[in-house]
């Protein structure tokens, strides 16, 4: 180990934040009589965890930086079992990811991030629905004294699905995202799916069939895995959208859904129900959005596909919308790839 510079000392720490460098000090000229046993034993009372240092929130916090409004500061990816109903009236127990978030204003340095997690999991033990999110909201706005507040929460759903032809059956898992969150005394309930289906080209369709007719040739049509992800403002008093419901709407828009369990007729089955629904892009957004418009229970919405070509090197993509809640001109760089 190189040596230490005896001629670093008052101007090289200097630099440093006076508690860290007060800390530091203390460390060095205490070494060799700390402890380096874990205190099993050690139990902290009321009158130890207030002399605990807390230097995001005490009278001496300095705000670094500009001193702007934050729209967003918490925590994302805290996972725990939550139950959530379905439309047949069961519940699901699913593994889910909560990102929990609020704003902080100019003035205040942060937040004390673990009370989001103590607020959500007061609720924890509910079935949620979106009833239950808001009173979660409620909580963790009261207790960081925050105005705007969100949270999403993250899981993949479970539906059984059957086979074309043979009578099989095999659990699909859908991706779902739940948000909420309250904006100038606004609040918002947003739905996500992603939706996984089969695109076969228009295009390669019909060529492939004129090499067939004009030349004997047999040839086969380029198709690929694709994704919509459709995002959706829930309408106040409209009854329930439930997650079955948006699935069913998908599959009716593209019938050309992924298949979980496959025989052979299951398998000329999905070429028959691709070569008789052709898609592009744009045509698959466009049938999303017209069994999306249709419900009532449905306000703003978006929708997001992408193609990944196995004809190109590069994918096909498309973003439609409709009302204010999606409308952006700046999209993330990684938007794509996220599905």
């Amino acid at each position: 180990m190189p040596e230490e510079n005896p001629n670093a000392s008052a101007s090289s720490h200097s630099s440093l934040a006076p508690a860290i460098a007060t800390e530091s000090g203390a460390a060095r000229a205490a070494t060799g009589r700390l402890s380096r046993k874990y205190p099993d034993g050690f139990r902290a009372d009321a009158a130890y965890r207030a002399s605990l240092p807390d230097p995001q929130n005490s009278p001496q916090s300095i705000v670094m930086g500009a001193r702007r409004k934050i729209q967003h500061v918490g925590i994302s990816g805290f996972r725990l079992p939550i139950r959530y109903r379905t439309r047949d009236n069961g519940v699901q127990e699913l593994e889910t990811s909560v990102t929990g978030t609020v704003s902080l204003d100019a003035a205040k340095k942060g937040i004390n991030m673990s009370r989001i997690m103590r607020t959500f999991y007061r609720y924890a033990a509910q079935t949620f629905s979106f009833e239950v999110i808001e009173r979660a909201l409620d909580d963790y706005k009261t207790d960081l004294d925050s105005l705007d507040a969100r949270i999403q929460m993250r899981f993949s759903f479970p539906m059984r699905v059957k086979s074309l032809r043979s009578g099989l059956e095999g659990f699909q898992y859908y991706d779902i995202a739940l948000e909420l969150f309250e904006q100038s005394g606004t609040r918002q309930r947003i739905m996500h799916l992603d939706y996984v289906y089969s695109s076969t080209c228009p295009c390669s369709l019909e060529l492939s069939e004129h090499a067939r007719l004009a030349r004997s040739q047999f040839a086969t049509p380029h198709s690929q895995r694709s994704v919509a992800r459709i995002s959706v403002e829930l309408a106040d008093g409209t009854g329930c959208l439930w997650f079955e419901d948006l699935v069913d709407a998908c599959r009716i828009a593209v019938p050309t859904e992924t298949q979980v369990m496959v025989k052979r007729e299951d398998e000329q089955a999905f070429a028959e129900l691709n070569a008789a629904n052709p898609v592009f892009v744009e045509d698959a957004a466009r049938l999303f959005c017209q069994q999306l418009e249709g419900d009532s229970r449905i306000g703003d919405f978006r929708v997001i596909a992408i193609h990944r070509e196995s004809l190109h090197s590069h994918d096909a993509v498309s973003v439609l919308s409709e009302g204010r809640t999606f409308s952006v001109r700046s999209l993330d760089p990684l938007l794509f790839d996220s599905l």
